[in-house]
């Protein structure tokens, strides 16, 4: 793993960054980078984005987040076609059969508890904005771009604490590409080249997602996946979903939040196993599906739902920094919890960016864009 690897550090207050937006800061900012400083003293400026140059080599772009590259044959068709995975232990066989030379014991996946909150909001120019924040303790972040040979380009978040190394195996198998590999089969959430963006957001409840019946297999995370590679609207998602039978990683329960470019936003849930789809620009984690599961989740759940939903009663149109601080605004550092808010994003679905925040640091970005 390489520290500090290609990034670039601009001011938007003199350079314009395509599709990056304008971040509003109120203090100074001084940023390190390779032994050289950046700074600039006026009281009120537009925030610094490290934007960040992505390569096949995983980056530490600090402490706890970085980035890295995936470009070729990533075996989601195959793996589909073959079947899928009811499990994430089958997801690593399938991994260790068609990238890990037959060495299961190199990875296991493990998902834990975990919250969210999604927005979906029109910016002043009637494009689309899709804000994430991810909930949990402390953790490794990888931000992975994808470029499949079949499917959509997208850029994804992984939480690397669900993915282990096996014991013992050898040093070759430790590589980037191999970590990269199983990252692509474990996003929570990310956006594609159509501006299509999910989100796994979990429920609280005694009960999970056991969908049997002839049709494909896939896991939480590979549904991700798979809207990522090949859906480019809600409908397609939809459709997509419907296509398949989902078993919830580790027994949890999950909803998803999907939305895409036209502003179409919904939230997908499954009620004893059947697939539910309900309008919503917020998303938490809590069931809004009519019946008896209605309310069911965190009661702090739905004190963040009930936050952006104001924000965004008292403001339908919202610039990149507007979704920042609303995000900031149900971000776990206000709720006095032992968890953190361990990234949050404001995807861009027309221009394709992706502006990451880490650890409830809302004055320091970094941008990915989607090149098409």
């Amino acid at each position: 793993m390489k520290r500090l690897g290609t990034v670039t550090i601009v001011f938007l207050l003199s350079i314009s960054l395509a599709g990056c937006g304008k971040l509003a800061a109120d203090e100074n900012v001084s940023h390190s980078m390779s032994g050289h400083s950046v700074s600039k003293e006026t009281a009120t400026y537009e925030a610094a984005t490290v934007t960040v140059q992505v390569t096949e080599e995983v980056e530490e772009l600090e402490k706890g987040f970085s980035a890295v590259r995936f470009e070729g044959e990533d075996g989601v068709a195959e793996f589909l076609a073959g079947g899928g995975a009811k499990t994430d232990r089958e997801v690593v066989q399938f991994l260790a059969g068609r990238f890990l030379a037959g060495n299961e014991g190199a990875l296991s996946m493990n998902t834990q508890s975990f919250g969210c909150s999604t927005i979906s909001v029109a910016n002043e120019e009637g494009a689309y904005l899709f804000g994430r924040n991810f909930d949990w303790n402390t953790c490794d972040a990888l931000v992975v771009t994808s470029y499949p040979q079949e499917g959509y380009a997208s850029v994804s978040t992984v939480n690397m604490d669900f993915i282990h190394q096996g014991v013992g195996m050898a040093e070759r198998l430790l590589s980037d590409d191999m970590m990269t590999i199983a990252a692509l089969y474990a996003p929570l959430d990310g956006m594609n080249e159509k501006g299509l963006c999910v989100s796994v957001n979990m429920i609280q409840d005694g009960t999970s997602i056991e969908q049997n019946s002839e049709k494909p297999d896939i896991t939480t995370t590979t549904a991700v996946r798979l809207l990522l590679n090949q859906a480019a609207t809600v409908e397609e998602a939809v459709e997509l979903l419907g296509k398949c039978d989902l078993h919830a990683s580790m027994n949890y329960m999950v909803h998803f939040a999907i939305a895409d470019s036209t502003g179409n936003s919904v939230a997908v849930e499954y009620i004893n196993n059947e697939m539910v789809v309900i309008k919503t620009p917020v998303l938490t984690n809590f069931y809004l599906a009519e019946g008896e599961k209605q309310g069911i989740g965190t009661s702090q759940s739905h004190e963040r739902f009930d936050i952006l939903t104001k924000t965004l009663e008292e403001k339908p149109a919202m610039t990149q920094t507007d979704v920042r601080d609303a995000l900031d605004s149900v971000s776990k550092d206000n709720f006095g919890e032992f968890e953190s808010t361990e990234w949050s994003i404001v995807f861009d679905q027309s221009a394709l960016t992706a502006v990451y925040f880490h650890r409830e640091n809302y004055k320091k970005a970094y941008c990915f864009q989607i090149i098409v």
